[in-house]
């Protein structure tokens, strides 16, 4: 599989991006488990799309999922050039401003499909440490660590808080992602698109031990495919004192960024697996 992959690298991108939309399509038919939980998900989130338009975004959700193999390998094995002739980005003030006051970063970032892509093109202009679930496949996992590495200072296992705490005193920047649902432990009820979503709480936490400001972070690409529009906002006000309403705000953010291109944030996952008070799964 890598070999293939590193093969069709060499095609042009948007040839690539092409046999992406292709593979999506064949993942409808295939990955039917997959498919009936983002059906699950976008019909919670949208209630208002009718049968049609639920169905046309869950198509082009798989189609953006296939794409993102081919984008991150284009993280993993892409030079600096063509990586920088993809990308657009506005807001890189707010984390050089944050940087001159020693303060370090956290990069508050979201699942969409092309989160692997978006951390490596940001580390091509600035310093950048990104954590990351390891994938359990040995071959695979030292591939993907060995390409992301190539731009990013350092790739760090979301268990491994020390290193985080010690990278954000040292006014370092961590690209953190906090939208899965990881079960009670570490998380609060936070609503997401109106629904209760079991949301670790690592970002106020990590907060409160560091001092770190918090850099909202995401990454949209364009209906046309030729470009990818990175985009940093303004530092988040928290503490870490108020765990609730600061989770509830990081939703949120994540949320209006969602609703601008929904299509490509990752329904695949069961968001709302764990419910409050035992109710009954969404995905039974």
């Amino acid at each position: 599989m890598l070999l293939i992959l590193r093969l069709l690298s060499f095609l042009p991108f948007k040839t690539q991006l092409f046999l992406g939309r292709w593979l999506g399509q064949l993942g409808i038919l295939l990955l039917k488990r997959r498919k009936k939980i983002a059906r699950i998900n976008l019909a919670l989130v949208f209630p208002e799309l009718s049968p049609q338009q639920l169905n046309q975004l869950l198509t082009q959700h798989f189609e953006s999922l296939g794409m993102s193999i081919f984008e991150s390998t284009l993280g993993w094995w892409g030079s600096k050039n063509q990586l920088k002739s993809l990308m657009k980005i506005s807001g890189l003030e707010h984390l050089d401003h944050a940087l001159q006051q020693g303060r370090g970063v956290i990069l508050f970032s979201a699942h969409f499909t092309n989160v692997d892509l978006s951390g490596i093109m940001l580390a091509t202009q600035r310093p950048i440490h990104a954590v990351i679930r390891p994938d359990s496949n040995p071959v695979l996992d030292q591939t993907i660590r060995r390409g992301r590495e190539r731009y990013l200072k350092s790739v760090i296992s979301r268990d491994n808080i020390r290193r985080m705490v010690k990278i954000l005193k040292g006014n370092g920047v961590v690209e953190y992602a906090m939208d899965q649902n990881f079960g009670h432990k570490g998380s609060v009820f936070s609503d997401f698109f109106g629904i209760p979503a079991a949301t670790n709480t690592a970002t106020s936490r990590l907060v409160k031990m560091t001092g770190a400001a918090v850099i909202p972070f995401f990454t949209t690409r364009r209906r046309d495919e030729g470009l990818y529009e990175l985009t940093l906002q303004p530092p988040v006000i928290m503490d870490g004192s108020h765990i609730q309403e600061e989770t509830d705000h990081l939703n949120h953010l994540i949320e209006e960024v969602v609703r601008q291109a929904p299509e490509q944030y990752l329904w695949i996952h069961r968001r709302f697996k764990d419910r409050p008070d035992h109710q009954p799964s969404y995905y039974a």
